[in-house]
């Protein structure tokens, strides 16, 4: 994951909170919602940032992992916790945007139960195959595809995850038949993929990288158009199919109304520190 610079990454968020109650906040635990299950890239991340909270406000952010249903269990609980600045979500792409697309009832309205805090990174994917598969540069993977329609299987985070999209996208695009394999998280697919039950995946940094250096797996593009700084080697996708050029977002949100009260306590999110100041708010 590449997180934002500092300036990107800055935004207030503001505790719906009386008077009485901003200048003691926080007067209890604070609980962080992650929609993913532990040991994923989104929980390390939530996880670092519980203790970088926790650190600055001298209170307790406990982090409670709600995966299922493409992130909107999870999601459904921040939505309807009180806006007072004691239940936060990590979202991603999949949570906001992809998710309430897809699903007929998501049961959440991203545009309207949520206030933003903070973007803070863009995550890029590598196509990574099984050392097995007979492909080391995305030409040789599109024409061993093309040429067995329904072969080989893809494994995917679960519906709706960057990994699916981001496949399917390709898949549209150049007219391949993979075989979707659908897993909860991004572990037990991995898994899976060191094994060889199955042929390949779109794998964020965190999980492709160890093990493509290891030799574990074979990176054959990456999602982006630009290269990344921490696998140079690696072509994006778009230096073979013209324009496909995807990356995910991880944030920070709260409930609806979030930002109203005066005046506020902020708190000011950036990737290396989070710090407070009383600001006075009008309205």
């Amino acid at each position: 994951m590449r997180l934002l610079p500092c300036r990107a990454a800055l935004l207030a968020l503001a505790l719906a909170t009386t008077t009485a109650s901003a200048q003691n906040y926080p007067s209890q635990p604070i609980k962080l919602i992650v929609p993913y299950p532990a040991r994923s890239l989104v929980d390390v991340l939530g996880r670092s940032i519980a203790e970088t909270l926790s650190a600055s406000l001298k209170q307790t952010v406990v982090v409670d992992n709600k995966p299922g249903a493409s992130t909107l269990i999870g999601a459904k609980s921040v939505a309807s916790a009180p806006p007072d600045g004691y239940t936060l979500l990590i979202p991603t792409v999949t949570t906001l945007s992809i998710a309430p697309q897809l699903v007929v009832k998501p049961g959440i309205d991203p545009l309207t139960e949520f206030t933003p805090i903070a973007r803070l990174g863009a995550t890029s994917f590598f196509l990574s195959v099984h050392p097995s598969f007979p492909a080391r540069t995305m030409a040789e993977w599109i024409a061993e595809v093309k040429k067995h329609p329904g072969k080989y299987t893809y494994a995917s985070a679960g519906n709706g995850t960057p990994h699916h999209i981001f496949m399917e996208l390709l898949k549209t695009q150049l007219g391949l038949d993979i075989v979707h394999v659908p897993y909860k998280g991004s572990s037990s697919a991995m898994t899976d993929l060191l094994t060889g039950r199955v042929d390949m995946a779109f794998l964020d940094g965190t999980l492709a990288i160890p093990n493509i250096k290891s030799g574990k797996l074979f990176a054959v593009g990456l999602s982006i158009a630009k290269r990344s700084v921490l696998l140079p080697e690696v072509a994006p996708i778009a230096e073979t199919v013209p324009g496909f050029d995807w990356s995910g977002w991880i944030a920070v949100a709260g409930p609806a109304n979030s930002h109203q009260g005066k005046p506020a306590r902020n708190i000011t999110v950036t990737p290396q520190s989070i710090t407070m100041m009383q600001v006075p708010r009008s309205g």
